[in-house]
């Protein structure tokens, strides 16, 4: 007889953190997002952002990108390609979690 692995092994412990889930999921519907916009989506302070945002980067899963709008300094946030994988690989784990698989 085969044990077949339970869908919780395929979550992703960098995406537990409700904040980078909610993260990763307002970046997956987009290219890239402004720092300030996803703030004020996420309803987070810009350190708690930060910190989060700066962790997914870590894992591979983020991309922060800075520049200068005329001499403002702005940061956008976009999802990796490893980063667009592990999000429907998570969310996968989670759908079969809710069916009872």
């Amino acid at each position: 007889m085969t044990a077949v692995e339970h869908p919780r092994h395929q979550l992703c412990e960098d995406l537990a953190h409700p904040v980078r889930f909610s993260l990763v999921a307002a970046l997956a519907g987009t290219e890239e997002s402004e720092f300030k916009v996803v703030r004020d989506h996420l309803q987070v302070s810009d350190s708690v952002l930060s910190r989060q945002a700066s962790a997914l980067e870590s894992a591979g899963i983020v991309k922060i990108r800075k520049g200068f709008i005329g001499k403002r300094p702005r940061t956008w946030l976009s999802l990796t390609t490893e980063g667009r994988d592990t999000w429907s690989k998570h969310l996968a784990a989670l759908n079969a979690i809710a069916q009872g698989q």
